[in-house]
Parts: structure tokens; C-alpha cells; sequence
């Protein structure tokens, strides 16, 4: 199957599509629960407490989406390699600014800073509660996340970079919600809604995690 993938351009635009739909769904969760922590510090607590220790969370549901995220890049990479030995020479001096976007025509560089974003998230979260859990072996501390989180979004630079990987996820998501379902066979009656429904998806989902990021920075 995996061959068959790789060998065939339609399978290829077809995993493609899956995979960013799966990684929009998961946006759609990571960016509802880190919300809480705007509201309340002791419900951000319980749900990260609950996230952490879940087993089916934990052994299931995370490594489904580290797979997920590579499989969306990795893919990425090679339909872009791919459509650049496609085109004609002639194609290249064409003024491709006039027929398509800048977040269509650039989805290989916001996708590889987004990549680049979560190294870093993995870094500053994932990588501490493996430390925190399996290496260090401490005791459950059900207050402890909140803390982490603010401690995390006091330093400017790290603030900033976080935000910046959150506008070129907007970019991202501004060709890539409607081309993810596009792929999958969506293209009907409903397209002109997608297309509307994915440019604000693409404008709130990361507006509201650069607001999260702003708000524990200054407010602590």
C-alpha cells in the first residue's frame, strides 16, 4: 500500500488531503483546550491532566498524530518535487503571482516553518513530560500545567516565534483547508462553501493561539 502511494500521483494527492484533514481536526481540539487556559487555570489543569495520563490518549491517539504530522510533510515534499519536474521551463517565466495565491504558490516554505514550530512545541511540552513522566519518574502533579504553559510564553522570543509560525499556519491553512478537501472528492455544490468556511478557519484557529500566546505573555 505504501508503495502504491508513492508510485501513483492521485493516491499521493489523495493521502495528502487525508492527512491535512486529519491534522485540521486535531487543530481544531489542540486550539478548544488550550483556550481553556484563557478562561480558567484549574479547568486547563483537569483537561491536561486527563490528556496526559490517558492511555489511550498517550499510546494511541499520540502517536497516530506524531505519524500524522510527518506523513503531511514528508507527503508535501514530494508532491512539490514532483510538480516542479512537471512543469516546462516556459511555465517558470509565466507571472504566476496573476493566477494563484502567495499561500498556494508557497505552501513548501510555510509548511517547513510550521514543521519547524512544532520541533518546538515538541520541545518546550512533549519532550518535558517525557522527561517529567519516564525519565525523572515524579509523582502526578495534577496543578502543574498551567504553570508550565504561562512559564513557557514569558519569554518575548520564544513569544514571538510562536507567533510568527502561527501566521504562516494561517497561509497554510488559506490554500490548504480547501485543496485538503478538494483532493478527497469535495469539489460539488458545497465547494463555494468550503472554500468560505476554510479562509475563516484559516484566519480564527490561528489568531486565536497567537491571542493565547499574547495574553499569559502579558498577563503574567
Amino acid at each position: 500500500m505504501a508503495a502504491q502511494i508513492l508510485n501513483s500521483s492521485i493516491l499521493r494527492k489523495v493521502a495528502m488531503g487525508l492527512s491535512g484533514i486529519f491534522l485540521i481536526s486535531f487543530l481544531m481540539l489542540h486550539v478548544s483546550l488550550n483556550f481553556t487556559s484563557v478562561i480558567s487555570g484549574d479547568l486547563f489543569n483537569q483537561i491536561s491532566h486527563f490528556m496526559g495520563y490517558n492511555w489511550l490518549v498517550q499510546y494511541i491517539g499520540q502517536p497516530i498524530l506524531i505519524f500524522g504530522v510527518v506523513f503531511h510533510f514528508v507527503m508535501g515534499f514530494i508532491l512539490e518535487i514532483q510538480n516542479r519536474k512537471a512543469r516546462p521551463i516556459a511555465y517558470a517565466r509565466n507571472d504566476s503571482s496573476a493566477n494563484s495565491s502567495w499561500s498556494s504558490r508557497n505552501m513548501i516554505i510555510s509548511g517547513a516553518v510550521i514543521l519547524s514550530y512544532f520541533c518546538l512545541h515538541w520541545y518546550d511540552f512533549w519532550f518535558q513530560e517525557l522527561n517529567y513522566k519516564f525519565i525523572e519518574m515524579n509523582v502526578p502533579n495534577e496543578t502543574r500545567y498551567y504553570e508550565e504553559l504561562v512559564h513557557k510564553f514569558q519569554s518575548p522570543v520564544r513569544t514571538f516565534l510562536y507567533c510568527c509560525a502561527f501566521v504562516l499556519l494561517g497561509f497554510h491553512l488559506w490554500h490548504g483547508f480547501y485543496s485538503s478537501m478538494q483532493s478527497v472528492g469535495f469539489n460539488n455544490r458545497y465547494a463555494r462553501a468550503l472554500t468560505q468556511f476554510g479562509k475563516y478557519f484559516a484566519i480564527v484557529v490561528p489568531c486565536c493561539f497567537i491571542f493565547i500566546a499574547l495574553f499569559h505573555h502579558f498577563a503574567h
